[in-house]
């Protein structure tokens, strides 16, 4: 069983989602299930079956939480001492050197990614990209649309 590196947060966020799985929409879905059951033929009731199905992708959820928490290597990046270089869990600052944008990302594990969220899943081609580097560094990373060229403007283990 491979650990898989999540930061403190991460793990804090999986865990709440596993409090509310378990002990809010479970009884939820089975007072929906014993509701639909009490409107008799079940063959034909769609109340029925809909509760069936999201009790199952409730289920399969708090199994794959709890796969995830059981193979969490958490990193918590404000106890290392790193200075300036890019590694997991660090916030990295960058100017896109071909727009002149300024952006930052929070290199994070698979399960905390999201993109809209500036978290990026290390092993993504900028997650991979940056990772390792220093303050100051020039960074040509190949992405799915095309190359991009950074300069590491500052990074931060918050």
């Amino acid at each position: 069983m491979d650990k898989e590196p999540i930061t403190l947060n991460g793990l804090n966020k999986l865990k709440e989602e596993l409090v509310l799985l378990k002990e809010k929409k479970r009884p939820e879905i089975v007072a929906a299930i014993a509701e639909a059951r009490s409107h008799g033929d079940l063959k034909e009731n769609a109340e029925y079956h809909a509760a069936k199905e999201e009790q199952s992708h409730n289920e399969g959820r708090i199994t794959e939480i709890n796969d995830i928490i059981a193979r969490a290597n958490v990193i918590d990046v404000t106890k290392l001492n790193n200075e300036g270089k890019v590694i997991f869990g660090s916030t990295v600052y960058l100017e896109d050197l071909d727009t002149g944008e300024k952006i930052n990302y929070k290199i994070v594990g698979r399960d905390e990614a999201d993109l809209k969220q500036k978290l990026i899943f290390f092993q993504s081609p900028i997650g991979k990209g940056l990772i390792g580097k220093n303050k100051s560094d020039l960074v040509e990373i190949n992405t799915p649309s095309g190359v991009k060229n950074f300069e590491i403007k500052d990074v931060k283990y918050i």
